[in-house]
């Protein structure tokens, strides 16, 4: 293993040892701040909610070409960004003969009169220039989207939202273009000489293996380590309370992890995939998915969150869980047994045994789950849906975009003869956990899908949940919201 990490900025390969300066969770805004040349990113609300620290990471792809995503660095630790180019808003002016040139999305900020105190516009131009190197289709739908995750409390969206359009619309070649393959040679080199990371401090231990089985075999010493991949959920133990994590097994660097499969049966999501490619995928396919994941923090968030994070967060509050329940997913486990059979003929001691939950079993308490210590979730499997069901997700809350659910719901029904054949009703935000309506699924089952009967089942619901009052809303508006959730799931599916 190697204690070190190795990445690119400034276009040069930059190595990092770990000391009382930069601590492995230290996060990439912080040390960008520690540095004379790096002070365009700012720290704003240190949770990934303003976009003011906006950086942009290149990456390796399949192909060996690479990939710009936006990424919030004040949720990421220092070590997730090895082997991985660091871009940030100095980098984008290009320098001809000693003078000074602006890239296309800074010009297109200046002539659209798009800053005015200029806070958050480093975040902002990198959001844009992360839509500049998708190289996508244009729409205002993803230019919205793109810059979801920032906040501007000066100039206003429509002159922001028009440099996107302006700097977007007719795509060149500019410098990163033209360096790509030397970027992509230094970064072959240090994917060539990784090993796995081990930092190991006189008050944290932080681990990112390469394999599955490698981090099965730390999961197994280690079990009660923090599990990490995109670490936007655990990050703000470090940012806003300020724990000490002393244990931590970061599994961002698993390719297996990252893997999507489809069969004629079902979709299986590796749990490292990020909520951003899931939502791609599920675009189409997986519709109630899709609407999810559309309305899921910003840009920024679903490329750093993983489908395991999510899941494994056990939270009465993810947006995921509920549409799982309404799917009938399935959550793989994996764990090292010496008494199991090997998974297959190839594989070698550890001797690794799986097990598959239930989407609908998988929590037992609040952030509690079936989970075992000694257990990783490594896929999230959802059947084909059957011809005729329909499944829906729905989300309350104060801000349509980046916002944390009020309540959600995730539900699901199949009719036959306009009868109730099977129905799922999963609300989030309403219990200490993700939970179905059991006592109005059971009344709605045989009967018909009419309005009366389902104005029966919304009685019930107050049967089912005892919900509490908080910083979001009170108990009284959740309830009578639940039940009109249900109401307009007849209301579109009669």
């Amino acid at each position: 293993m190697q204690a070190t990490i190795s990445f690119i900025l400034d276009g040069k390969i930059q190595s990092l040892g770990f000391n009382e300066q930069f601590k492995p969770t230290t996060t990439v805004l912080n040390y960008l701040r520690s540095l004379a040349n790096h002070k365009g990113v700012k720290e704003g609300c240190a949770e990934g909610d303003c976009g003011a620290c906006t950086v942009v990471i290149a990456e390796l792809n399949q192909n060996d070409s690479l990939q710009y995503t936006a990424w919030d660095s004040c949720l990421v630790f220092l070590p997730m960004i090895h082997g991985k180019q660091l871009i940030t808003v100095e980098n984008l002016i290009q320098y001809n003969a000693g003078e000074k040139r602006l890239h296309p999305v800074q010009q297109a900020m200046v002539d659209c009169n798009g800053s005015q105190c200029g806070y958050c516009t480093p975040g902002i131009v990198m959001s844009m220039f992360s839509l500049y190197k998708e190289k996508t289709p244009l729409s205002k739908e993803n230019i919205e989207d793109a810059l979801t995750g920032n906040l501007c409390r000066c100039t206003g969206y429509k002159p922001i939202i028009e440099a996107a359009a302006r700097a977007c619309a007719e795509i060149k070649v500019d410098q990163f273009d033209s360096n790509e393959k030397q970027i992509v040679a230094m970064l072959l080199q240090i994917k060539d000489q990784s090993k796995s990371i081990l930092i190991d401090t006189t008050k944290q231990k932080y681990c990112r293996p390469k394999t599955i089985n490698e981090a099965l075999e730390l999961r197994n010493k280690m079990q009660n380590s923090v599990l990490i991949n995109g670490a936007t959920d655990v990050a703000l133990r470090v940012t806003k309370r300020h724990e000490l994590l002393e244990e931590i097994i970061d599994l961002s660097g698993i390719p297996e992890l990252k893997k999507f499969t489809k069969t004629a049966i079902d979709f299986k999501f590796g749990a490292g995939m990020s909520l951003e490619n899931v939502k791609k995928v599920a675009e189409g396919a997986l519709p109630a998915l899709f609407e999810t994941l559309a309305v899921f923090g910003s840009k920024q968030i679903r490329t750093l969150a993983t489908f395991g994070g999510n899941v494994g967060s056990g939270s009465p509050i993810g947006d995921t869980l509920p549409v799982l329940m309404a799917y009938n997913a399935e959550i793989v486990l994996q764990q090292i047994s010496e008494d199991a059979a090997p998974l297959n003929t190839e594989q070698s001691f550890p001797n690794i045994s799986e097990r598959k939950i239930n989407m609908n079993n998988y929590i037992l308490g609040y952030r509690e789950t079936e989970r075992k210590p000694k257990e990783i979730i490594t896929a999230i499997i959802i059947p084909t849906p059957l011809a005729n069901t329909i499944i829906k997700f729905y989300k309350v809350s104060k801000r349509k975009d980046l916002d944390i659910s009020t309540l959600s719901g995730g539900f699901s029904i199949l009719l036959k003869n306009n009868c109730v054949e099977t129905i799922t009703l999963a609300y989030g935000g309403m219990a200490a956990v993700t939970k179905r309506a059991k006592k109005a699924e059971q009344y709605l089952i045989g009967k018909l899908w009419d309005r009366a009967t389902v104005d029966q089942a919304m009685e019930l619901i107050a049967e089912d949940f005892t919900p509490i009052s908080d910083a979001r809303s009170g108990a009284e508006f959740r309830k009578l919201a639940a039940k009109n959730l249900l109401l307009k799931f007849w209301s579109e599916t009669k």
